[in-house]
């Protein structure tokens, strides 16, 4: 691709035609790398499928001493929270286990004007890590400018392969290569190890 890159142009012979090509560098958008590292919380327990039958306050009150039960599963609970518009809320234990014990069962038993059963699971806590911007050109991808349409695309990307694989035209061995005729678009992907093209 450097060796393309340094010519002025090229000349593509095809069936009837000749092509004067102008190689370009492939600039490429600006990208993202990151990594989310996701943890199960051993002290917090999600709620859900509460309903709404009384104030919010003495809700946060019933689910405390329901989840407080020992003989249920439960723990020593240090802090609930409830919203009653969505009918979810989290418990936080004191100590670590009690959350991931009940989480494992889905359902859990709680007393409020009678008892009901509510869903439970994990809560998960999310960290984004190692987040990095970058943006550059494809070392090893070269955009070729100013194709007529002299042949169908199948037989013309045939005769560029042709051209630019043989060493005398500065070419070498191809990976990929895909030639869109004049009106039609192309979405290209590129990843470290390969190269993703769709239309």
């Amino acid at each position: 691709a450097q060796k393309i890159l340094k010519l002025p142009g090229c000349r593509v012979s095809c069936e009837d035609a000749t092509l004067n090509l102008k190689p370009r560098g492939l600039t490429l958008g600006t990208s993202v790398k990151f990594e989310v590292h996701v943890d199960v919380s051993r002290k917090e327990l999600k709620v859900y499928n509460i309903p709404p039958a009384m104030p919010e306050d003495r809700t946060e009150d019933r689910l405390e001493i329901s989840f407080s039960r020992p003989t249920r599963g439960g723990g020593e609970v240090e802090s609930v929270d409830y919203d009653g518009k969505t009918g979810t809320g989290s418990i936080t234990f004191l100590k670590p286990g009690v959350a991931w014990r009940l989480a494992r069962k889905g359902v859990y038993k709680v007393n409020l004007e009678s008892e009901v059963n509510v869903k439970v699971g994990p809560a998960y806590e999310y960290k984004l890590e190692k987040f990095q911007t970058s943006c550059g050109s494809s070392r090893r991808t070269v955009l070729l400018e100013g194709i007529d349409d002299v042949e169908d695309e199948e037989d013309l990307q045939d005769h560029l392969e042709i051209h630019f694989q043989k060493p005398n035209n500065s070419g070498g061995e191809i990976e990929n290569i895909k030639y869109i005729s004049k009106g039609k678009s192309l979405q290209t992907f590129f990843s470290e190890d390969k190269i993703d093209i769709t239309n």
